[in-house]
């Protein structure tokens, strides 16, 4: 099984696909790699593609400590180390942001080639000093509430949240399905871990290029946590998705695809498709994408 063993009692399910530069995608809050679905048949035949699950999302190992940003970084740094990758381009969305910037904070840029911010501002939380946060005191002990008390009903009304067009009765009971995996009593800790941070001090220290990438019809973070990004890291690019809120990358794929791809080919160095070595037919269908065996460590 594609399992990277953290300690005897962690173990962080990843695949790991293609050649050429590595590029990580981090999901978000309660999310897994199976919210990158619409990528796998698009990036695989270019870059090598690592999708892990952060440590108790998806089908690592559900266990109930260590659900801080800090530790979901180290978890992140000990797949980089075990698979020996160099030049790694990390794609954070939402949450994954947070833990894109924390390994950047604990590990630095070296073996970074350059970061891709996907809806998320530098703190979810509304600081005394900060307004654009996604909560408030009162909203995040109405949602911790609510995880406990109704979480079905509460990821129920989110989901849609993501998005700026209501999603299809079908592509709504999979999300749910999978965000509802995790144990409430896990949930609520990591919701209120990831909800408290602060990356505001840190963010000048990006000393990589940088592509923020947002929805224009954004629900969840202020579209104004784009532009204080693009303010404050250093090299940065900001596209925004005209049809888009929260998941540019299920809402617009193929753009999505198109402009990461082609912010990584900006970057010069090694890719399949700079070599080269294309299909014509970007996209998979299920049962391709699920006959795919990713790495085993």
């Amino acid at each position: 099984m594609p399992y990277l063993n953290i300690n005897p009692k962690t173990k962080l399910y990843f695949k790991d696909i293609g050649q050429g530069t590595p590029v990580i995608f981090i999901h978000g809050v309660w999310m897994n790699s199976n919210f990158f679905k619409e990528q796998v048949p698009y990036f695989k035949d270019r870059y090598r593609l690592i999708l892990p699950d952060l440590r108790a999302h998806g089908r690592s190992s559900h266990v109930h400590k260590g659900h801080t940003m800090a530790t979901y970084a180290n978890d992140i740094h000990a797949l980089i180390q075990t698979l020996g990758l160099q030049d790694v381009v990390l794609v954070g969305w939402s949450m994954g942001a947070f833990v894109m910037w924390e390994y950047i904070k604990q590990f630095g840029t070296a073996n970074l080639k350059a970061s891709v911010v996907v809806s998320e501002s530098a703190s979810d939380y509304r600081w005394p000093d900060w307004n654009i946060g996604a909560f408030d005191f009162a909203g995040l002990i109405d949602a911790m509430h609510a995880v406990q008390t109704d979480r079905a009903g509460f990821v129920q009304a989110f989901v849609p949240l993501m998005f700026k067009d209501a999603p299809s009765q079908a592509n709504l009971e999979w999300m749910v399905h999978e965000v509802t995996k995790l144990p409430e009593s896990i949930a609520s800790s990591i919701l209120f871990g990831q909800t408290v941070v602060d990356y505001r001090p840190m963010l000048s220290t990006i000393d990589v290029p940088t592509l923020l990438c947002f929805g224009r019809d954004e629900k969840l973070i202020p579209v104004a946590a784009a532009t204080h990004l693009e303010q404050n890291i250093p090299d940065t690019q900001l596209v925004m998705f005209e049809n888009s809120s929260h998941c540019p990358f299920l809402e617009e794929p193929q753009l999505f695809n198109e402009t990461v791809d082609n912010f990584i080919q900006s970057l010069g160095g090694s890719s399949l498709r700079a070599a080269g070595f294309v299909r014509e037919d970007n996209y998979l269908d299920d049962a391709e994408i699920d006959a795919i065996q990713p790495t085993t460590v």
